[in-house]
């Protein structure tokens, strides 16, 4: 892990195409602005394990429920 100090202000560059800028510093809190391409995907984490954890339970549907679902569409 790479571990950087940035003032209010500064930023980071992440390849060429990502940067990462200190907006403000309130307490112990840290705003943060991110430029990135409209195609790159920017959560929290919190939210990205949320995502996570719901494809992998899409991924265990079993048919049953996808016929289920499917009468329920037709119609």
């Amino acid at each position: 892990m790479l571990v950087l100090t940035r003032k209010l202000g500064e930023s980071i560059a992440i390849d060429d195409h990502i940067k990462i800028r200190v907006v403000q510093i309130k307490g112990k809190q840290v705003r943060l602005g991110i430029e990135a391409p409209k195609d790159t995907k920017i959560h929290r984490e919190e939210v990205y394990l949320a995502i996570q954890d719901q494809n992998q339970q899409s991924a265990h549907v079993t048919s049953d429920k996808t016929r289920s679902v499917s009468k329920l569409l037709k119609p």
